[in-house]
């Protein structure tokens, strides 16, 4: 199949699929639980199964599998299986805040958080009990802290101690958002595609299933969440020139312009009236409510807030994804501070994938093209489609659960209706047994306010 043909859309997680998946739960609980917190049980969908915390543990930027792929949304449902069955049974234990734990540590603290990695597969059964913070442990809590995208240091600190006693319930819920969120995206999986995962703050090129390349990115702020879509990548802009969007006008330039009437000279823009002409930024009464009919575009070059690429994806919310000059956020740990689009680590080695199957575009073309500091437009010769997706928990290929912090706030929306009846006969089920869940009601549904951000 040629590179650039459209394989089937991203299957619809239909109430079918639902139907199926709530017997399974209702399954797996019944009255041969114990109501002890021990282990979740050892009958899991296959999916599930993880490697051996003792096998060697790639950082997500080393892992081939896509975080969004065709069989998404059928594996996070089973991960919801398996946490259900983890919350029937109690929970996994929590942490005191004051522990002390890293390499060399001992004590029942250690012999607890043993039991902690256990309940969710970080730990194998067969090294579960000590009171030793031994190489055992600390493969494992580096195994939990790469499913988290925390920094693998294998000791417990803040971040990771937070992440460990966040309650199974939370985690569901994570999952269960997701899989909702999913189960509303339209996307046409191609040969090759570009994801974005926003909570995750990481882009994938995708080839034949593998990642190719993975970039660390820089999203919009929570304040100005970037949105979820999915479209088609059409061309490359080098040396790209940047309008500014009427959202960031308004909030941060023209404020800019009032108190200092030589910003724009300074940042290198120019501003236009409503025929394109351009007009002395002095003549204009900034506090006027004239202010916002005129248009701004900041020039090619350093300066510019694009940087030198820009990878042009027609949407209705008019973001892209692109280069930087705030190269600097990149090596954070928190990566939310643009104003709604992506910001691209070493964006030239992902532009030059985008136009690998474009003919006399490689890497030293694109390099002698932003060298000589000309506006260009390459249009790419086939379109590639890509997924701007908010997945806060999902499972890849190899069965590993991830989760991410829910950075805009959206996991606690309610859920979609037939998440929610995914839920109830496990309740029903759980309750019949003895059992009471934590989290077993949907919660009551709620306006929720969308802010779309430029």
């Amino acid at each position: 199949m040629p590179r650039h043909h459209v394989r089937r859309p991203a299957a619809a997680v239909c109430p079918s699929f639902f139907s199926a998946a709530v017997l399974a739960l209702a399954g797996l609980v019944s009255p041969a639980f114990s109501q002890t917190s021990t282990p979740a049980p050892k009958a899991k969908p296959a999916p599930m199964q993880p490697a051996a915390a003792s096998e060697a543990v790639l950082p997500v930027t080393a892992v081939p599998d896509p975080v969004y792929d065709e069989g998404t949304a059928q594996r996070i449902a089973a991960a919801m299986l398996s946490y259900s069955a983890i919350e029937v049974r109690g929970g996994w234990p929590t942490l005191p805040s004051e522990a002390k734990l890293a390499p060399g540590a001992s004590g029942p603290d250690v012999a607890l958080l043993r039991q902690r990695l256990l309940v969710s597969d970080d730990l194998p059964a067969a090294q579960s009990a000590g009171e030793v913070y031994d190489d055992a442990v600390t493969a494992a809590v580096r195994r939990f802290q790469a499913r988290h995208g925390l920094e693998q240091t294998g000791s417990v600190g803040r971040k990771t101690l937070a992440a460990l006693n966040v309650p199974v319930t939370k985690r569901l819920r994570q999952l269960a958002a997701s899989l909702d969120r999913l189960a509303e995206t339209d996307f046409a999986f191609g040969e090759r595609y570009v994801v974005v995962n926003l909570p995750a703050a990481f882009a994938e090129a995708v080839v034949g299933n593998k990642v190719v390349r993975r970039h660390v990115v820089q999203v919009g702020r929570p304040d100005r969440p970037s949105p979820q879509l999915t479209t088609y990548i059409t061309a490359v802009n080098l040396n790209p020139t940047w309008t500014v969007p009427l959202g960031i006008l308004k909030k941060d330039v023209i404020p800019r312009m009032r108190r200092d009437p030589g910003y724009a000279a300074r940042m290198h823009m120019r501003v236009l009236d409503g025929a394109g002409n351009e007009v002395d930024p002095r003549s204009v009464d900034w506090n006027s409510d004239r202010a916002p009919n005129f248009t701004i575009r900041q020039d090619s070059g350093s300066w510019n807030a694009l940087g030198a690429v820009r990878i042009d994806m027609p949407n209705a919310h008019s973001v892209y994804m692109h280069d930087t000059n705030h190269r600097e956020f990149f090596s954070e740990d928190y990566r939310f501070q643009s104003s709604g689009c992506t910001r691209v680590e070493n964006p030239r080695d992902l532009a030059a994938w985008v136009l690998e199957e474009t003919r006399g575009w490689g890497r030293r073309e694109i390099d002698a093209a932003i060298a000589k500091g000309q506006k260009l437009d390459v249009r790419v010769a086939h379109k590639i489609p890509v997924a701007w997706i908010y997945l806060t928990g999902w499972v890849t290929r190899d069965g590993t659960i991830n989760f991410r912090d829910d950075i805009y706030g959206y996991d606690e929306h309610p859920a979609h209706p037939f998440v929610a009846e995914l839920r109830r006969p496990i309740a029903t089920a759980a309750r019949a047994s003895g059992f009471v869940l934590q989290s077993a009601d949907p919660e009551p549904l709620r306006d929720i306010s969308y802010l779309d951000s430029q």
